[in-house]
């Protein structure tokens, strides 16, 4: 068994490849810390596993760490965690078992959509796309974050009832008070912005508009709502085809330009639902205009 005191990722892997035991690896989700896996991994390798508990990344090594600098947390999306994940995972000699709670939950269905696990367990996961409607259990657990835009590009700690409502609902106070000091930490509020705008019915949004942000204040997100872009339904102009290129251009390449902005990308869903738009409503000398010919 590797040290848990002292123990790298790299140290696991090494432990994990040299042991010839089967890996199970764990994936914690937010406001928690790779040490959160601690008595889980005791029952596995009792049970002749060997258990990994690779951190997201630039997890600090402790809470007192992560309280201290709580900013290493901010800005990491769902996207970069799962390649980090799924690089962790593409040094093991024997494809592991992976386990995730929360976050790590939809981490988990992740990498076993990728092909890169033998036995996926997700607890009490995250919504994946398109999964509605959200339960209030989940939205109110995310409230403290979605509640100002601004977060989406902190790290933002609960407090001590929140982490009560959201993790330790089913102990004792004294328990849950000492699960709270041992364990929370700030966690990203970029992968809760990301899950809520894949998560929000667009289908039954009149053309599509939805006021995602509506704060006041000088630090308030500054998106308040979709942007329009205004076209006849019938068209003698030709150039309405060119138009709608460069949207679909824009729909399939511009996710990364926006992450790379601190914005959220459109949703994929969305980006279908306006398409199919497209193709049902606009036409340019009374011909159906997309798909482009």
């Amino acid at each position: 068994m590797v040290n848990p005191a002292t123990h790298t990722t790299e140290d696991e892997v090494e432990h994990a490849n040299a042991s010839g035991l089967t890996p199970v690896v764990f994936i914690h989700g937010l406001w928690l810390l790779p040490s959160s896996w601690q008595r889980w991994t005791k029952v596995f390798e009792d049970a002749g596993f060997t258990a990994l508990t690779p951190g997201w990344p630039d997890d600090p090594e402790t809470v007192q760490e992560a309280k201290a600098h709580p900013e290493v947390f901010a800005h990491k999306t769902i996207g970069q965690v799962a390649d980090h994940f799924a690089d962790v995972i593409g040094t093991l000699k024997k494809k592991p078992a992976v386990l995730g709670h929360s976050f790590g939950g939809l981490l988990t269905q992740m990498i076993a959509g990728r092909g890169l696990s033998a036995v996926s367990v997700a607890i009490d996961p995250a919504p994946f796309r398109g999964v509605l409607p959200l339960p209030f259990s989940a939205l109110k657990s995310a409230s403290p974050v979605l509640g100002n835009p601004a977060n989406r590009n902190r790290a933002i700690p609960l407090t001590y009832d929140q982490f009560r409502f959201a993790f330790a609902n089913a102990v004792s106070e004294d328990e849950a008070k000492e699960l709270y000091e041992t364990f929370a930490v700030p966690a990203s509020g970029a992968p809760l912005f990301q899950a809520a705008a894949a998560n929000t019915d667009w289908a039954k949004a009149d053309g599509y508009y939805l006021i995602l942000t509506d704060q006041a204040g000088g630090e308030s997100w500054p998106i308040t709502g979709a942007s329009f872009i205004l076209m006849h339904a019938e068209s003698k102009d030709p150039s309405t085809v060119a138009a709608l290129k460069f949207f679909d251009w824009a729909y399939k390449s511009g996710s990364k330009m926006a992450e790379e902005l601190d914005y959220v990308p459109l949703p994929e869903k969305l980006a279908k639902l306006v398409e199919k738009t497209w193709q049902d409503s606009l036409k340019v000398d009374g011909k159906p205009v997309w798909p482009a010919k």
